[in-house]
Order: structure tokens, then C-alpha cells, then sequence
């Protein structure tokens, strides 16, 4: 089976190197604002900038791609989020980093629509689940390594940027090298938003609230963590456990969904993220323990999203599969541009058990809204449940990797 994604091997380097340099940069970010006296709300406004980017990326970056192709849009992209990187070094000023957080956000996204584009091209019908996983591992395991990036900082404030910026300038190295064939960018029509809450309510509001959630969490997680006092290397070790135990539980959640009532699994998850976070406010001190929850923090909250992703096909034509997930995901980029700003509101207000404390009652108003939509529809019957796949929350892309999308199904 490796042998089948090998032709896929120059996407999945050019993603993980990419990450790995562009991955750490939210934490290392937070962290320089912290030590220069900026308040919480102001950093929540720096990772706002990056995830408002992001969402507006996205839906736009495609013209680009249409007009000059895949390579040179990625080489472009690349090339500013390289740009920019180092521009952080030019002066320490909120307004210019806002900015260029913001210029990151639209570059992140057009290197997703252009490599999830190129993989869903390239990748035979009967690999795709695992052409996924593979970028998926490449994606989180580049960005889980590269906040080790940030102990450089104690060498000169500006080696780990020009780390970053080394990492992701190498990117473009393995994709204007590969001899696979630029694919050809399929336009996605959009699903009404209200069309969409009326097909999965659960879905929607559930995409809306991980994006609240993990948007809260990435945005000022780097303050919570230099408010426990945790040193750059457990910071670093923090951060990372937090990504890895979000890859680790995935699939396990997955399979109970595919196995049993669909809500009933994204209610238990969202229980275990309350019961880590409060955890995580409760024992409030770098060790073992808060690195044992950061990680059932990550595995609970990172499969909130494929699960309501899951839970909204199953109610949706195989063709209107691509467009449910591209509305999903809009959700989604718009609740994680609100929670830096409300996740720092509840750190200034209650110090370093605020923003676990805000992640876990986001959770439970989730939990409360699940548990009314399993008390007024029916749940799918199992015969008719679409399986579980993993997805990143990139953009509407990564969804026709699913062995289930239209030209397939």
C-alpha cells in the first residue's frame, strides 16, 4: 500500500516541511507579545487576524490557482509566507504583525487548496483514504515538531524565524521538482447557509464550537502556558503533546461512530474535552499531568471536527457531499477567528484557569445542544451511516479525498 502514495511523496514532504516552519508561529508569536507587556485581548487579536486569513483564503485563493496554475500559485504563496515570516524580525510593532498575521492566514490556505487539490487528483480511487491519513500524519507531525523550533529563541530573538522561514522556503524545492502533472482546480458550489444548519444542525453548530474551541486554544494557548510558568522547551513539549494526541485519538473515536448512534460519540467527546479542560484548570502547573491532559484535550477536540463532518454526511446526497463540507468549514474558520478574542477576554478576567475554564464551557453548551437534537430526530440507522473519515480542517479540498465523494460514490 506505501508503494501506492509514493507518486504523492513530493505533496507530502512540501507539507510537512512547510509546517513545520509555519506551524510554531502562533505559539512563538503569543509568547513575544506576552514578554513585551501586550494584554491577552491584543494577542487574541493577532491569532484572529491569522484565522480571518485563513477563512477568507480559502474561498478566494482558487482564482489565483485558476489563472496561473498549480506550481506557480504554490511557489507564489510560499514565497510571501517565507517573506513574511521574516518580516516579524523588522520591528516589534502589533499593527505590522497583525498584518502580516493575516497575509500568513491567506498564504496557509493557498498552499492547502493547492496541495489537497493536487492529492485529490492524483490519488487512485482505492488509496484516497490513505493518501489522506498519510497527509494528515505529514501536516500535524510537521507542525507537532516544529515547536521544538522555539527553545532557538534563547540563541538570538531572531534564529527561530529565520528557521522558519529556511523550512518553509525549502517547501517549494519538492513541488517545482515533481514530474506529476498539475491538476486541473474543479470549481465547489457552496451550500446556503441555512440550507445547511436545517440539514445538520448537530453538524453545524458542532463545527462552529471546535472552531470556537481549538481557534481559543492555538490563539493564546502560548499565554497560558507562560502564565503556569512553563519554561520555551515545555512549552514547546506542551504544544506538541497537545497535536499528537489529537492524531492519536482520531481513529478510535471514528470507529466507535461508524459502530454506534453518531451523536451519541460527539456527546461523550465533548464530555472528555470538558473533563480535560477542567482538569487542566484544576491542576494549573507544568508536569506529567497537565501534559497527560493537554493530550486528551487534543484527542477529544481534534475529532470534534471529522465527526460532525461524519454526522452531516449522513444526511446529505453523495453530491452534495464537497459543498456540506465547504460550508462546514467556513463554520468552522469562523468560529476559530472569534475564540482567540474570547478566549483571552476569559484569561485577562480569571487568570491562567480562564482560557481552560472558556474551552470547557463552550464544550458543554455544545454538549447541551447535542442532547436536545438527539431528543427531538431519530437517529440514523446504521445501515444508512456514511463511514468515518479522518479530515483535517483545512478547506473544502480535503473532503474529495473521501473514497465517498461524488465521482465515486
Amino acid at each position: 500500500m506505501l508503494s501506492a502514495i509514493r507518486p504523492l511523496s513530493s505533496l507530502l514532504l512540501a507539507i510537512f516541511m512547510l509546517m513545520a516552519g509555519a506551524g510554531f508561529m502562533g505559539t512563538l508569536l503569543g509568547l513575544r507579545m506576552e514578554d513585551a507587556g501586550h494584554g491577552a485581548p491584543m494577542i487574541g487579536l493577532l491569532a484572529t487576524a491569522y484565522f480571518s486569513g485563513l477563512a477568507l483564503g480559502s474561498r478566494q485563493v482558487s482564482r489565483v490557482i485558476h489563472r496561473v496554475a498549480h506550481i506557480r500559485a504554490f511557489a507564489a504563496f510560499v514565497a510571501l509566507l517565507s517573506a513574511s515570516t521574516l518580516a516579524y524580525s523588522l520591528h516589534q510593532s502589533l499593527p505590522l504583525w497583525i498584518g502580516l498575521r493575516f497575509i500568513d492566514g491567506l498564504c496557509v490556505a493557498g498552499v492547502y487548496v493547492c496541495l489537497e487539490s493536487w492529492l485529490n487528483d492524483q490519488a487512485e480511487p482505492h488509496v484516497r483514504g490513505l493518501a489522506l491519513a498519510a497527509y494528515m500524519i505529514a501536516l500535524y507531525g510537521g507542525q507537532g515538531l516544529g515547536q521544538f523550533l522555539l527553545p532557538l529563541s534563547t540563541i538570538t530573538p531572531s534564529t527561530p524565524l529565520v528557521a522558519a522561514s529556511i523550512l518553509i522556503s525549502l517547501s517549494i524545492i519538492p513541488i517545482v521538482l515533481t514530474r506529476n502533472k498539475s491538476p486541473s482546480l474543479q470549481p465547489t458550489p457552496p451550500l446556503p447557509m441555512r440550507k445547511l444548519y436545517g440539514i445538520s444542525p448537530l453538524g453545524m453548530v458542532g463545527a462552529g464550537a471546535t472552531g470556537v474551541i481549538l481557534g481559543a486554544f492555538y490563539g493564546v494557548g502560548a499565554v497560558y502556558t507562560h502564565r503556569l510558568g512553563l519554561t520555551l522547551p515545555s512549552t514547546a513539549a506542551f504544544m506538541s503533546t497537545v497535536i499528537v494526541g489529537g492524531v492519536a485519538l482520531q481513529w478510535p473515536l471514528g470507529w466507535l461512530s461508524d459502530h454506534f448512534d453518531r451523536r451519541r460519540v460527539i456527546v461523550g467527546t465533548l464530555i472528555g474535552a470538558v473533563l480535560a479542560t477542567v482538569g487542566m484548570a484544576i491542576v494549573a502547573a507544568a508536569g506529567p499531568a497537565l501534559l497527560v491532559l493537554g493530550a486528551l484535550f487534543g484527542g477529544f477536540s481534534f475529532a470534534l471536527y471529522p465527526l460532525c463532518v461524519a454526522h452531516a454526511n449522513d444526511h446529505v446526497s453523495a453530491e452534495q457531499r464537497v459543498a456540506a463540507s465547504g460550508g462546514l468549514i467556513l463554520v468552522y474558520s469562523l468560529g476559530a477567528a472569534a475564540g482567540p478574542l474570547l478566549g483571552a477576554l476569559a484569561l485577562k478576567q480569571f487568570g491562567p484557569a480562564g482560557l481552560p475554564g472558556f474551552i470547557a464551557a463552550c464544550a458543554g453548551v455544545a454538549v447541551i445542544f447535542a442532547l436536545w437534537r438527539m431528543a427531538v430526530r431519530e437517529p440514523v440507522p446504521s445501515d444508512r451511516q456514511q463511514s468515518y473519515q479522518l479530515l483535517p480542517r483545512t478547506t473544502p479540498m480535503s473532503a474529495m479525498l473521501d473514497p465517498l465523494t461524488p465521482d465515486e460514490a
